[in-house]
């Protein structure tokens, strides 16, 4: 293919897939001057907007007010790649790694919260777009199928409806000349359009009586004479109780602040494809698909047929700088551009039109954590670490059950009572990331084998291998 990487994203605007659309939601008005709730949530993404709908259907009486600081679904949760998983703990190994006396317990209840969530999203007529699709892993390496089919069998002893496919059989599936093998997951498994489903849920909450504030960035949380007072840009809102979703951005809690780490992932979206196009690569089942390599590839078709490919290079820019900036970023960009051609080199023909970036939410463990403060009047869960569709539902009732039923089945596991370790200080935080994300780019050329740095990650229980 003779054209420059930069060539590749001639057509593509700055901007994300799911929100560049002509029915998007209007941004909604700011809070000012002075109220009150009975629960104060801060952040209009999946954890805050679920945490409303549930509040709500729990008891009807409360007065829920949801802020932030720019508009519904319009950061994290509307800039994903739509995959919808039932896992809680990022992936049946990781869980199996760190819960082992629990993962039995995490998977039923991983399935419950899916299988709610379908149901949530066909009961309220939700237009997202959800297809049961199920997910592909492929092993785009030789030495990478002994361990993919390690991941297969452990899938499948643990109940999991998955198919092991060769590398015909899986190149039947989607046809790339890189695949060597695929574990096609058929169970707890979907893809979504991520703003709409955002959007969708917005509207739900308004339905129940929900207010929602955007354009209202929180200021400070502080304990008052009864209960809490929220201090906005604007305006306060006195509350009994708060429930933070705030992904990666900066908090008044500085507890969450050590434990997670913001991370830029990027993404690229095709035109598009024509049903000849289609047929070039198969792909009638339409899966999620992922490659296993440690600096992996995540992409899937959307309604429209385009191809979405996100994943490869997150990263970290010096103390936790978060800036819009930083979602165009060339290199990436161009270095995804080219990798897509090398997964389909027979859509050469095929442009890009989209390319943005987002912030996330990562913490040592990989999986969302969860805490409380003021006496446990404020409850919150971050660091999903990218794969919080499906998570953030349940990351809503635990919070819920935190302030408001901490007695439950889940609030009492040590899933959400054990906290991810945190992070160094910088610029010991920026070196250690560094140096991991180089590390694992040296595995991937080294077939596999990891380093002294990774191998002592993986004793301290801080590996990340996918």
């Amino acid at each position: 293919m003779n054209v420059s990487r930069r060539g590749l994203l001639a057509d593509a605007r700055p901007s994300v897939l799911w929100l560049d659309v002509r029915d998007r939601p209007r941004v909604g008005l700011s809070l000012c001057g002075r109220t009150s709730a009975d629960l104060v949530i801060v952040g209009a993404g999946f954890t805050g907007l679920w945490a409303a709908v549930l509040a709500k259907e729990r008891d009807p009486s409360l007065d829920v007010v949801v802020i932030d600081a720019g508009g519904v679904g319009g950061q994290a949760s509307g800039r994903n790649g739509g995959f919808c998983s039932a896992s809680l703990t990022h992936g049946l190994a990781n869980g199996v790694d760190r819960f082992p006396s629990e993962i039995a317990t995490l998977q039923r209840m991983g399935r419950e919260n899916f299988d709610g969530l379908v149901a949530d999203v066909e009961r309220h007529g939700i237009d997202c777009h959800l297809e049961h699709t199920g997910n592909l892993e492929v092993a785009v390496r030789p030495w990478l199928v002994d361990a993919l089919h390690e991941d297969f069998e452990l899938q499948r002893d643990h109940g999991e409806d998955v198919s092991w496919l060769d590398a015909g059989a899986v190149r039947s599936e989607v046809a790339s000349p890189t695949y060597e093998a695929g574990v096609w997951r058929r169970s707890g498994e979907a893809m979504i359009d991520p703003a709409r489903l955002a959007w969708g849920l917005a509207d739900v909450a308004r339905s129940l009586g929900v207010r929602i504030h955007e354009r209202t960035p929180m200021c400070s949380i502080e304990r008052a004479a009864v209960g809490l007072t929220v201090t906005c840009a604007d305006g306060s809102i006195r509350a009994e109780r708060v429930l933070l979703g705030t992904n990666a951005r900066r908090s008044p809690l500085r507890a969450i602040n050590r434990r997670i780490a913001p991370v830029y992932d990027h993404v690229l979206a095709t035109e598009p494809l024509s049903p000849e196009q289609l047929g070039r690569i198969g792909w009638r089942n339409r899966q999620g698909l992922a490659d296993t390599t440690n600096l992996f590839h995540y992409y899937r078709l959307t309604a429209d047929d385009r191809i979405l490919w996100g994943g490869y290079d997150a990263v970290y820019h010096f103390g936790n700088r978060i800036d819009a900036a930083l979602e165009q970023r060339d290199a990436t960009h161009e270095v995804l551009a080219v990798q897509f051609h090398e997964t389909f080199p027979q859509l050469d023909d095929v442009t890009f039109t989209h390319r943005w970036g987002g912030v996330i939410d990562t913490c040592t463990r990989f999986a969302v954590g969860f805490g409380t403060a003021q006496d446990g009047r404020v409850a919150y869960a971050v660091g999903y670490t990218g794969l919080g569709v499906g998570a953030a539902r349940f990351g809503a009732d635990v919070c819920l059950d935190l302030l408001f039923d901490p007695d439950s089945e889940r609030a009492r596991t040590r899933f959400v009572r054990a906290r991810p370790l945190p992070f160094p200080p910088e610029p010991l935080r920026w070196i250690g990331i560094s140096i991991t994300r180089k590390e694992l780019a040296r595995a991937d050329r080294n077939q596999g084998r990891r380093g002294l740095w990774l191998r002592a990650l993986d004793a301290l229980g801080l590996g990340f291998d996918s």
